[in-house]
Parts: C-alpha cells; sequence; structure tokens
C-alpha cells in the first residue's frame, strides 16, 4: 500500500528525524526502537511498511533537509553516520518539499496546498496521502461564525479576513483533497465543527492532538495507579525546561498557554477531580532539542498520612515523537483503507488531548489499540466514527 506522509512542517526538528528514521529502516541502517507498530501485538499485514511510505511535505523556512538532518547529528539527536549514509535519500525527499504558500485569501492557499497534494499522489502513483501536522505549536485558535458551518466556512475563506488558524487551514486542504489529517501537536487542527462535518461528509478519519512523549506520558500511567488505590492526590506540580525550535515558540505566553491546556487535561480526566499545582513550561535555549521535566506529587492515604512523589524525566523529544509520528501515518492509512471515518479514538495512546478518547489511562488505552490493529489486521472495515 503505497502511502504519502504530508508532513506540515517538515523541515522541523521531529519532520526531519522521522524523515531519516524512515529512510534508515527502510535501508536496514537501524532497528525500530520505539516504533511502536513493530511490537508483535500490532504487527501485521494491514500496515503499510516502511518501504512504502513516501514523504513531501511543506515549510516555511527553506533551509536543505540535509542541513537540517546534519544539525541535528551535531547536536545528538541523530547518528552523524546514518545522516552521511543517507545524504542521497534525503536529496531524494528534498524534491517533495514545497514552500507554504503565502499571499492570496485563505481560500486560495488552501487551493495551492491541494493542488500541491494532488500532484504529489498521482506523481507517485499513492494509494492514498496522509497529512501530519508537526509544525509549531500555535496559540487558541479566535472564534468565528463560520467555524461552525462548511458553508459558511467555505464563504469566508475566499474574503481577506484570518479566518482559520494555519493547522486548521491545512485540516480544510486536507480534507478537500480526500486525505486523512492527524494533528500531533495541540494546535486547532480539525477540531472546529465546521471541518469536523467536512471530514465526515468526505468519509475520513482523522487523529490527534498532540504526541505524548515525555511528562504527560509518566502522568497517563502514575494517576490511574493514584485512582485506583484509591489515593487523594493534593498536589500535582511539574516543570519543563527544554530548548529547541519548540522551546523557543512555547516562550511565546499565547503558544504556552495552548500546550499546558493538553497537558493538565490528564489529571483532572483521570482523577476526577483537579488536584492543585499546574504545569509551568520554560525555555532554556542550551539544552537545544533535548527536555527535563521535574514533578512533584504529594497525596493522601489511609487516615489522611501525607506522602510524596518526585520524578525526573530527561528526553530528546525528536527521538521520542519520530517513531510515533510513524506510527500514526501507518495506523491511520490502514484505517482509511478499511473504511474508518471519523475520530480514530483508538489512536489516543499516542496523545495527551486525544480525540473522542473515553480514557487518559495508559494501559486502557493501549489494549483499546490492540483491538483495534487486531480487527484492522484481520481485514474489518467501519464506516462509522473510530
Amino acid at each position: 500500500m503505497r502511502t504519502g506522509v504530508w508532513l506540515v512542517g517538515a523541515r522541523g526538528s521531529v519532520a526531519t528525524t522521522s524523515i531519516v528514521g524512515a529512510l534508515a529502516l527502510r535501508a536496514g541502517l537501524a532497528g525500530p526502537t520505539g516504533c511502536v507498530t513493530e511490537l508483535a501485538e500490532l504487527r501485521g499485514p494491514a500496515l503499510p511498511s516502511f518501504a512504502d511510505l513516501v514523504f513531501g511535505g511543506h515549510d516555511v523556512v527553506a533551509t536543505p533537509l540535509v542541513k537540517r538532518a546534519e544539525a541535528l547529528a551535531a547536536a545528538g539527536v541523530l547518528p552523524g553516520r546514518l545522516v552521511a549514509a543517507l545524504a542521497d535519500e534525503l536529496a531524494t525527499v528534498e524534491r517533495e518539499l514545497r514552500p507554504a504558500p503565502a499571499g492570496g485569501s485563505q481560500a486560495d492557499r488552501a487551493a495551492a496546498i491541494v493542488r500541491d497534494l494532488d500532484d504529489f499522489r498521482r506523481r507517485h502513483e499513492l494509494d492514498r496521502v496522509v497529512v501530519v501536522n508537526v509544525s509549531a505549536t500555535e496559540p487558541l485558535a479566535r472564534p468565528h461564525p463560520a467555524h461552525a458551518d462548511p458553508a459558511a466556512l467555505r464563504a469566508a475563506l475566499a474574503g481577506p479576513e484570518e479566518v482559520l488558524p494555519v493547522s486548521s487551514l491545512y485540516a480544510y486542504a486536507a480534507v478537500t483533497a480526500g486525505c486523512p489529517y492527524v494533528d500531533f501537536t495541540p494546535s486547532t487542527g480539525l477540531r472546529l465543527p465546521a471541518l469536523r462535518a467536512l471530514a465526515d461528509e468526505r468519509g475520513l478519519p482523522y487523529a490527534g492532538h498532540d504526541g505524548k512523549t515525555g511528562e504527560t506520558l509518566v502522568k497517563s500511567v502514575l494517576a490511574p495507579m493514584f485512582a485506583m488505590r484509591h489515593l487523594a492526590v493534593r498536589s500535582w506540580s511539574g516543570v519543563n525546561l527544554l530548548g529547541g525550535g519548540d522551546g523557543a515558540t512555547l516562550a511565546d505566553p499565547a503558544a504556552n498557554a495552548a500546550k499546558v491546556e493538553s497537558k493538565q487535561r490528564v489529571l483532572g480526566e483521570t482523577l476526577g477531580y483537579q488536584p492543585q499545582g499546574g504545569t509551568r513550561i520554560d525555555y532554556v535555549e542550551s539544552l537545544g532539542d533535548f527536555k527535563t521535566a521535574w514533578d512533584l506529587v504529594t497525596f493522601a492515604g489511609f487516615l489522611g498520612t501525607g506522602m510524596r512523589l518526585e520524578f525526573t524525566w530527561h528526553g530528546c523529544d525528536s527521538a521520542l515523537a519520530a517513531p510515533l509520528v510513524l506510527d500514526l501515518a501507518r495506523l491511520t492509512a490502514a484505517a482509511h483503507a478499511a473504511g474508518h471515518r471519523g475520530p480514530l479514538a483508538e489512536l489516543a495512546f499516542f496523545f495527551k488531548d486525544p480525540l473522542a478518547a473515553p480514557t487518559h489511562a495508559l494501559a486502557e488505552q493501549w489494549t483499546r489499540l490492540c483491538e483495534f490493529t487486531r480487527r484492522l489486521h484481520a481485514g474489518g472495515s467501519d464506516d462509522q466514527p473510530g
């Protein structure tokens, strides 16, 4: 199943690491560590192979992909030997990257994105193209009346106003082009009612939001433990320190607020109440593409005895995120091929703030993901919402 993976933010750290990783796996130069879909419980014939994946994408910057990969190698994110060995393959992907459309109305830009997607699909004779947003985090979208209705949205996009945030404009273009959409960021994407209605009209599956790679991954394991042991969490406070492009983006208060909201939701929805405390994200330039999170949890046990838990997470965000991007592209392509439509709640395992998910508990999400992939591999289809 030849599958296009169109990356929004294709020259960013996560996208570059995803591309290098897929090329290395295809060439037999690296193992699939971190790729959930290569575990025995999920691996099977319904998923496109790494050799079936064809990469393209948009970005606002023009730095050649191989230069981005070399910079990540210098920062310790990628092995330098892989970048050198894959230089020709990276140059081939480079030819599939396009500048993000600019100028004109949002309708004009969406039409340009659709043309690029259609050209990509035809040029490579692809069975389908999955659009994955791995661009910088946006501030929360400003409400607009056109967000509620597809017809009103189409009309508004032709005017001079910026009706949609960039992530949602890409979601609109993806749906218009008949492409499933995955949002790996906390940005608005397909959350708007008009866009969800358009995806339903086209019978398209979609997934998101905000890839779960670090501190929130740990929270989704620990919070259910407290709930199941009937321990009262009094406070849960976290400090996140990160550098790189993501850290620089999150230095903006509006983007920071959107990210914090996504990270905090897991506690209230898992525990059934919101403990005291919050999450702070600080930009530390010297950390580069690495991040550190420190959490302090205070809780009460039998007879009110006070206790505490602390943990520290040190990770490389791009190396943690990239295999999940590949997993999501493969799973979403398989879901599309099987006739699934609407939000893929079964992919909640991968997200901090998953769409239509009944639980934030990682173990329960894992069980649902395994059941979903078993159905895909058995040839099961479903024309109902995921």
